[in-house]
Formats: structure tokens, sequence, C-alpha cells
């Protein structure tokens, strides 16, 4: 059962490549869901962390099983909707486009570029329409507590940038990376949309912490950098990124009212399909999703 966004907040963690759980959480167990759009890439890890109700997904699956184009992104979201979360902390690893967001640089990303082609990108289907607004992808604040945490924890970090998803699992061709780099976009990787696009229409507040493990393709460098390089960043990343969840936990425990950025309430006027129209089948199905503004009949 889906929780009202003026509850208190549960925080969900999505992890990335080189994380696989959570540490210091207290009470831990691990709970199976399936949704109605199917099974999400692994069981869901509850438990607590500083009297904070936390929900952790290993995206990939634990042993990293799934590729980002394998992924069932809305059961993913969906099962973290369902378990009750409010507000999604989700940490990937990517690949610098700019000189200076050197390996081991995080970018709290604030736009992206959905270069994706193979994955179903919303709940909504025939029978129920609905179009949410995605002028700003994530919420800002989240962006601005996992900002403060990085900076007292003296991770190097960047506020705000342009995170280009591309389809995968292959990297990108040296022309492919000299034009996004023409776009202006900051880093690459493969699996933070549609995650963005289904938290809106989830009505969950989403923010997204980028690892950078290396230059992309374009970095006259890149040839040099070996596999054994790449795993060591990664993992330095990750325990890093760790440590940040820890520290940002205690400043959005107190959250008592819906997020005032309007991610509780998205869907609020997105839903476009008249009553009389509606397919009460879908309704049912999307039930997790669209509770709040639309009960089942």
């Amino acid at each position: 059962m889906a929780a009202h966004s003026g509850t208190p907040p549960v925080i969900g963690v999505i992890g990335g490549s080189g994380i696989y759980d959570l540490d210091g959480l207290t009470n831990k167990t691990w709970r199976k869901v399936t949704t109605p759009f199917g099974d999400p890439s692994d069981d869901l890890l509850h438990g607590e962390l500083s009297g904070q109700k936390m929900v952790f997904l290993p995206r990939h699956g634990r042993g990293h099983k799934r590729s980002p184009s394998d992924l069932n992104y809305r059961a993913n979201i969906c099962a973290l909707k369902m378990s009750g979360v409010t507000e999604i902390l989700s940490l990937s690893a990517c690949g610098s486009l700019k000189e200076e967001l050197a390996p081991g640089t995080f970018v709290i990303a604030d736009q992206f570029i959905d270069r994706t082609f193979a994955r179903e990108k919303s709940f909504f289907e025939p029978g129920l329409v609905a179009h949410v607004s995605m002028a700003h992808p994530v919420c800002g604040r989240l962006g601005e507590g996992i900002a403060a945490a990085a900076a007292a924890l003296k991770i190097p970090h960047v506020r705000g940038g342009t995170y280009l998803t591309m389809e995968g699992p292959q990297f990108s061709t040296l022309a492919e990376s000299e034009l996004y780099r023409s776009w202006g976009c900051d880093v690459i990787g493969m699996t933070n949309m549609p995650e963005a696009k289904l938290a809106r229409e989830a009505e969950m507040c989403y923010a997204t912490i980028a690892m950078v493990t290396d230059y992309d393709c374009w970095h006259e460098d890149h040839g040099a950098v070996t596999v054994d390089q790449i795993v060591r960043v990664l993992l330095a990343n990750a325990d890093k990124a760790r440590e940040l969840v820890k520290a940002i936990t205690p400043t959005l425990q107190h959250r008592v009212y819906p997020c005032d950025r309007g991610c509780h309430h998205a869907l609020d006027s997105a839903i476009i399909t008249s009553p009389d129209a509606r397919d009460q089948a879908v309704v049912k199905k999307l039930a997790p999703i669209i509770g709040r503004v639309l009960p089942a009949a």
C-alpha cells in the first residue's frame, strides 16, 4: 500500500554498479515485492538508519545480474512506491564528458537528456493517459541536501549538471561522445532514464548522485585507462556513496508536509482521460501509483 505524501518520509535508495547493499541498517529484512508490472530487479532491503525508515533496491540485482536495457524500471519504481517510499536517492556510476569532472567526482545532476529507446517509460497506457511535467526532473530539495552532505564529508562534487542517458549496454562511439559534448552534457550513464520519469509519475521525490568512474572515450587518455583502474574508482565511489547516504538521512527525516517542490503532487492535474473514457481495469492496475488522486472503482 502506497504511503500518503503527507506521512513521515521513507527514504528509498537505488544502488548502482558496485552498490548491492547498504551499510549501517538496523532491523534489516529482505522482502519480495511483486507489482502489477512484474518483479523488480531483486528483493528490497528494509531497515532503519538513525531511526529513519529506509528501503534499498540493488538496481542490477545482487551480483549485478541485469544490464541497463534488461531492467524492469516500472517494477522497480512501483515496488518502492508499494513499500511506502516517498523520496528516492539514486546512485549510479557514470562517465565524464568534461575535463574538469575527473574520476571520483560526484555530480548531483539536475537535468537529463533521454537517448534510450528500448524501455517502457510510463506507467500510463491506453485507457488512462497522463502527462506530468519534467521541466525540472529531479527534486531540488533533495539535491540541496545531498550537496550539503557531500561538502561536509569533503567529497569532490558538483551541484547541477546534465546527465545523458544512453541505451547501452555498449559504450558510446567516439562520434557519439563528441556529439554529447557539443550538446553541453556533463556525464553519461545508462540507468537514470526512465527512472526519473517514473518516479515523477509515482509522485516521489527523486535525486541523482552520478559518480564519475572514468572519462568517456572522447578523452585523449581514455585508451590508457584499465579495467582495474575503473574498478578501483568504482569501489571507492561506492564507499563514499554509502557514507553520503548516512550523512544525508538525518536531514531528511523531519519532513512533516509534502515536498514543497511539488513532487508529491505531480498528478494533481496530469490525468487527461475523461472519466467516462477511463478503462477501470487500467485504473485498478495503476492503483499503487495513482491511488491518491484516482481511487479504483
